[in-house]
């Protein structure tokens, strides 16, 4: 299949991209980027391809997290470390609930850019270009920062570079071994307020892990684990860029991340962004919100997965907690019914976002439970599989998001709001999540199998 040259791309039509200043500059960066080695390989992302195939046949659950934004400054050894951990911690709860494969998938090593509601921002009656992410501009409010400059995506490139290679290290040298992440659970159960409640469950555990070490059980599975890259496909040149013909099949594949999706306001069946989208081979998502239709979704499915295969194609809902049970059964219902192979997701945070009286863009952890209680619901009732958790999270002690065990109330928001955009959940209220949904996924499992 052949992919369009940048030229016809951006004749179609792309939604949320930056007015970059200098074409000519944004051409040698295009041209510097086309000559860089791949960040993942194809065969990485035929793998993910199958595991998500998994999902799709309510065989696996997938659970994708990290940054809302990621930051150049950002991408240190502690601060993918602590990401890694806190979802390999989650990981380990959801698989024992379920009894089922869980799919890690980091929204990392590449979520550097971001849309954006409005072009500009306006302070004290001056006007700059909003902040798009580190790919784009700067987030000081200066002139200087925010002018959009193409070098940044080499700076992007060469972050998630060193970031994949941190993980690729954690998971690979015994970071990711099973004992240990129990350990940190444990630790978590017996020193946090909020983690009483869990101390059944990670009993459970504790005792099933007994008993693999007393039968003298020690599979590979145990010491590493498969974890793959994930970030929206906004900025055209980067994964124009970036997406190369491979050696073995002859075929296009984006290689700056294992899996690449479509946002909710870049999803124009006729636009530039499913346009290249629907010619790589990589496994692929699209956000879908309440404004999307049966109708709709079925045409992207048939765009962009025309062979209906499984494990190709991702859809993950973002709702909102108040719309989440109107909205999404009339979706899944009738995607189903047109035999449309693909998984269904939950994003419970994008629909869930207010701003605090103190000015700070925040979410309340009732809401992010409430839209994911409303996505177990709906799929129970239709008899399909809910396929997993899209969240935006950090393995640090943050004050984003308000509510949870440990109640961050409003005034908290000061103390420690660090994201860049977004809020995230902080380490405490994300494992809160994984013991919650893993009782949903536990009677979940339990449906499918009765």
């Amino acid at each position: 299949m052949s992919i369009p040259d940048l030229s016809a791309l951006r004749a179609l039509g792309a939604a949320q991209q930056p007015s970059w200043p200098d074409p000519e500059a944004m051409d040698a960066t295009v041209a510097r980027l086309r000559r860089v080695p791949p960040l993942v390989f194809a065969g990485e992302c035929d793998d993910l391809k199958g595991k998500l195939a998994a999902v799709t046949r309510g065989e696996a659950f997938l659970l994708q997290g990290g940054d809302c934004a990621e930051t150049i400054d950002g991408a240190t050894a502690d601060n993918v470390r602590a990401k890694l951990r806190v979802l390999l911690q989650m990981a380990v709860v959801l698989t024992y609930a379920a009894s089922v494969p869980v799919v890690k998938l980091g929204r990392l090593a590449g979520q550097y850019a971001k849309p954006r509601s409005s072009d500009t921002e306006t302070r004290d009656g001056v006007t700059l270009p909003a902040y798009r992410g580190d790919a784009v501009n700067g987030f000081d409010f200066t002139p200087e920062s925010r002018r959009p400059d193409p070098q940044r995506l080499l700076d992007v490139y060469h972050s998630s570079a060193a970031t994949l290679n941190l993980v690729r290290a954690f998971v690979t040298g015994g970071y990711a071994d099973l004992r240990q992440v129990h350990t940190w659970n444990t630790d978590f159960v017996r020193s946090s307020p909020v983690g009483k409640r869990y101390e059944r469950l990670a009993g459970e555990i504790d005792r099933a892990l007994t008993f693999m070490n007393a039968i003298g059980a020690d599979p590979d599975a145990f010491h590493r684990v498969d974890f793959h890259s994930s970030h929206e496909a906004l900025i055209l040149e980067y994964e124009h860029a970036l997406t190369r013909i491979d050696s073995r099949t002859e075929l296009p594949y984006d290689v700056s991340a294992h899996f690449v999706w479509i946002g909710e306001r870049t999803r124009q069946l006729d636009g530039a962004h499913v346009d290249l989208l629907s010619r790589i081979k990589n496994p692929i998502g699209v956000k879908l919100g309440p404004t999307a239709t049966p109708d709709e979704a079925i045409a992207l499915a048939a765009k962009l997965n025309p062979e209906n295969e499984p494990g190709r194609l991702t859809f993950i809902t973002r709702m909102g907690a108040a719309r989440i049970r109107d909205v999404l059964p009339e979706l899944v219902e009738k995607v189903t019914a047109a035999g449309v192979q693909v998984a269904w997701v939950c994003d419970p945070m994008h629909g869930n976002t207010f701003e605090a009286s103190s000015g700070y863009k925040t979410r309340r952890f009732e809401d992010v439970m409430e839209e994911v209680q409303g996505f177990f619901d709906v799929h129970r009732t239709l008899g399909t599989w809910p396929g997993g958790l899209h969240v935006e999270l950090t393995g640090d002690n943050v004050t984003e998001c308000v509510g949870g065990g440990e109640s961050l109330l409003e005034a908290d928001l000061v103390h420690a709001y660090e994201s860049a955009c977004d809020p995230r959940l902080n380490r405490v209220q994300s494992l809160e999540l994984a013991f919650l949904v893993a009782e949903m996924l536990g009677e979940a499992q339990a449906a499918v199998e009765g």
